[in-house]
């Protein structure tokens, strides 16, 4: 997971939540400009709404009414889809690389950790095997800065609603993405994803989102920094 992206170019977002409690560890990244915050943990329907018309004009501000409408869609099914499945963050891009238009999303969410002996080690350990069983992309054992992690490269089959093509048939596509799983010592693992189904910004997408990952930071409950890799975790 090289990266070439100059931090200056990436800026800070949200917290993701805290890990099992409030007052547990907490986890921070920054994120690149182009990606823009999806409203998955907004309760409100009117506010999503408000805040999915922001990121709308925001994105695509000279853009066509048909084509502002269409993206807004697009981003409420995702939002609503990543909601249902307990994403703790979403972002969006819609950008161009060398002239061709180009999406990506990134997801962070938390999970329990596979049970296991020795901690975050162990953790690592049970989740490369057991990616290695159930994935068909390259499983690999990273160490970040913020400690050890797990990443899973691949592609997969996704579906696009009916409503979103020209002939009113859902269409099936397939779906690039790297996966990163940031064992804790607390017994849950941040998972964070960027996927995309434009081949042609992998090279730049995929950069950026190795500069996400390595941005990782984790902190105790006095703000004192956590680094999973050192002795004793």
């Amino acid at each position: 997971m090289t990266s070439h992206t100059e931090l200056p170019a990436l800026i800070p977002t949200q917290a993701a939540p805290p890990a099992l409690q409030a007052d547990d560890i907490h986890v921070r990244w920054v994120m690149p400009e182009i990606f823009h915050d999806l409203p998955v943990l907004e309760k409100d329907d009117d506010e999503a709404v408000r805040l999915l018309e922001e990121l709308v004009e925001k994105v695509l501000p000279e853009a066509e009414d048909e084509d502002k409408a269409r993206f807004g869609v697009v981003c409420a099914l995702v939002a609503g889809d990543l909601q249902a499945v307990g994403a703790e963050y979403a972002s969006i891009c819609l950008t161009s690389v060398d002239g061709v238009p180009c999406t990506a999303t990134v997801v962070a969410s938390l999970v329990d950790s596979p049970e296991s002996d020795g901690g975050v080690r162990g953790a690592v350990k049970a989740l490369l095997s057991s990616l290695r069983r159930t994935e068909t992309g390259e499983v690999s054992e990273v160490e970040l800065p913020c400690g050890w992690a797990v990443t899973c490269i691949g592609t997969r089959d996704s579906k696009l609603s009916g409503e979103l093509t020209e002939t009113g048939e859902s269409m099936v596509f397939p779906t690039w993405y790297i996966r990163v799983f940031v064992p804790l010592p607390n017994g849950t693992s941040v998972v964070m994803e960027m996927s995309t189904p434009t081949t042609a910004g992998w090279d730049v997408l995929s950069t950026m989102f190795g500069n996400t990952a390595s941005s990782i930071r984790l902190f105790q409950t006095d703000g004192s920094p956590l680094i999973t890799s050192e002795a004793g975790t």
